[in-house]
């Protein structure tokens, strides 16, 4: 909508913001306000404290109307504040403040550059599937946008779809689980009608669920079943992470085994031979190692059993001999590749006395202590 001032009417609009001027003394015009309600009524308010006057009088004439007072006047405190005035469409205003004779302010301005339209009416909810569409009854009068906003019990902040001259937005990508909270209002085009305009007052609040009106959105069902879906979902996740480090370390442990310490598996290769294994194998071949008796201690001191090993060729065996009627430790034989010899054969071999112990000795055959 565009309009073109009359070259008269802004020189009477001159001509008053001079007359305030000189009027106020100080040269500050009287602070107001002007809002035109769906051109329908046009409200001018002003600043009472500014002047020290007690009551202030307006006078005004839509262009083409004789000269008239203000019919209802807005009082605060047994003071006017203000002034409501009857609109018939988009027209020029011309107005003045007076205190008492002395002019305050003068305007000449269309009513249009301070439109607030109304609020939406008859508003109506269609939902089909994920979507909703919202209608009212369109405005008579062009060049505003219609603009519905919404949010879930989920969202901090409104999410809003305009549709220019015609109340029919639909909005999209809905959940029908989910409780939406829904508001309307007209914007008047700032192209149009300039930036002192206002938007409407936003609609009363809504709230839909699953496609039917709700009295509030209470997400009782809803909190229960996504929390129960995402804790089932994060508990099956953990347990699958647990399980997975627990075949990781089994398999790590069924390919690597752990490798024995030769230091026990082998004794003296490190601490008498240096590792030498060859000459470790040479010392210990056939050899078993000693053990410590039970009985047999004195003196703090434990003997140590001895024990003879005989080569697989040897087929005369040892035995002990005990001089004299004292009681001896018996010594452990062991023979490979046959029986022992009878008791009562004469022994065979080289004797060696070790602490009174006499052993009976071959070739191929020798002691370790």
């Amino acid at each position: 909508m565009s309009r073109a001032v009359p070259a008269w009417a802004a020189a009477v609009l001159l001509l008053g913001q001079f007359i305030a001027a000189e009027g106020n003394g100080a040269g500050a015009p009287l602070q107001h306000r002007i809002i035109n309600f769906n051109f329908e009524t046009v409200q001018v308010t002003w600043n009472a404290s500014q002047d020290s006057g007690t009551n202030l009088t307006l006078l005004y004439r839509f262009r083409g109307d004789n000269d008239s007072r203000c019919p209802d006047y807005i009082l605060q405190r047994g003071r006017s504040v203000g002034c409501l005035l009857p609109a018939k469409g988009d027209r020029v205003l011309d107005f003045s403040i007076w205190n008492g004779t002395q002019s305050l302010l003068s305007r000449s301005l269309w009513i249009s550059d301070y439109l607030k339209p109304s609020s939406p009416r008859d508003l109506r909810f269609r939902w089909h599937q994920e979507a909703i569409t919202v209608t009212c009854t369109t405005l008579s009068y062009t060049n505003v946008l219609y603009e519905v906003q919404h949010k879930s019990t989920f969202d901090r902040e409104w999410q809003s779809k305009e549709e220019e001259d015609r109340c029919n937005v639909t909005i999209e990508g809905l959940d029908v689980d989910k409780c939406y909270l829904l508001r309307a209002r007209v914007i008047a085009d700032d192209s149009i009608y300039g930036p002192e305009t206002y938007p409407s007052d936003w609609s009363e609040v809504t709230y839909w669920q699953g496609g039917e009106l709700q009295d509030s959105c209470q997400e009782k069902t809803l909190f229960s079943k996504h929390i129960l879906v995402y804790g089932m979902v994060t508990f099956l996740i953990m347990f699958l992470l647990l399980l997975c480090l627990w075949k990781l370390h089994r398999v790590k442990k069924l390919l690597l085994p752990r490798v024995p310490d030769p230091k026990v598996t082998f004794p003296g290769l490190f601490e008498t031979h240096q590792g030498n294994f060859q000459e470790w194998i040479g010392v210990t071949q056939g050899v078993s190692q000693a053990t410590r008796t039970e009985d047999g201690e004195q003196d703090g001191s434990v003997e140590e059993a001895l024990l003879v090993l005989l080569p697989k060729a040897e087929e005369n065996t040892a035995r002990t001999a005990t001089p004299g009627p004292s009681h001896l430790p018996e010594v452990q034989r062991e023979a490979v590749g046959g029986p022992g010899p009878l008791p009562d054969q004469p022994p065979q071999g080289e004797l060696l006395s070790l602490g009174g112990v006499t052993f009976v000795m071959s070739e191929n055959s020798y002691v370790t202590l």
